[in-house]
């Protein structure tokens, strides 16, 4: 039986930088159609609408993966008339090779490999910082630097993605992953991220630590939670 009471600090297989492309594509592909089907997306489409944002806004996606949700926000964006720029971040190599293979006809989407808690972000460097599926990668003093660095390069808003530790989120995603996916690195890491995520106190601590008083916190189906900081 899993312990739900504290977070796990088990590495996930995704969390080695450099997995081969052969392994990190199939992952990618099959993140993208998770995220689909279990409304991860909508968690940055109610964000944005309290966000004011404005004709070249840069939207920075800290631990990009594949890049999927830059490429559904361009396309959400574009329905409003507003054109953006976006810009993914990941330190995996074989992530950002197929981020860029997969993107390369859409000129406002750009990507960059660099570990975000090394790399030297410039003050305001863009509009909006979001991460999606990121942030439970980082024990507790790791997730305080890395929103503290988020907050500094972002000129508007954080907005973080991530999930619920909750058992019916474990066992939901161990069923669903078991039933439709072929890579064991989903169906290992799928319900290992469940332990590693967050309940909302834990949330609300960890804000505090990092000196962040202007924030809402919003759960949203499927066990996630919606984190908007402003500045």
């Amino acid at each position: 039986m899993p312990d739900f009471t504290e977070r796990s600090t088990q590495k996930e297989i995704m969390d080695n930088f450099a997995l081969p492309p052969q392994e990190i594509d199939p992952v990618l592909r099959e993140l993208e159609i998770i995220n689909k089907l279990l409304g991860g997306f909508s968690v940055f489409y109610n964000a944005f609408k309290y966000i004011k944002l404005d004709n070249g806004d840069r939207i920075c996606d800290w631990g990009c993966g594949g890049g999927d949700s830059l490429r559904v926000l361009h396309k959400y964006f574009s329905t409003k008339q507003l054109k953006l720029n976006f810009i993914g971040i990941d330190a995996t190599p074989a992530a950002i090779a197929f981020a860029n293979r997969t993107h390369e006809k859409i000129s406002n989407i750009q990507f960059r490999k660099a570990d975000v808690l090394e790399e030297e972000f410039r003050p305001d460097e863009f509009d909006v910082v979001i991460s999606s599926l990121f942030t439970h990668h980082f024990d507790n003093d790791e997730w305080v630097n890395l929103i503290g660095r988020m907050i500094f390069s972002a000129k508007k808003a954080v907005v973080i993605n991530d999930l619920h530790r909750h058992w019916l989120a474990y066992y939901s995603i161990g069923i669903l992953t078991r039933l439709f996916s072929k890579s064991p690195m989903v169906q290992h890491d799928s319900k290992l991220s469940v332990l590693r995520s967050f309940r909302k106190k834990e949330l609300e601590e960890l804000l505090q630590r990092a000196n962040v008083r202007n924030y809402r916190i919003k759960w949203m189906w499927a066990f996630r939670w919606q984190v908007i900081i402003y500045k």
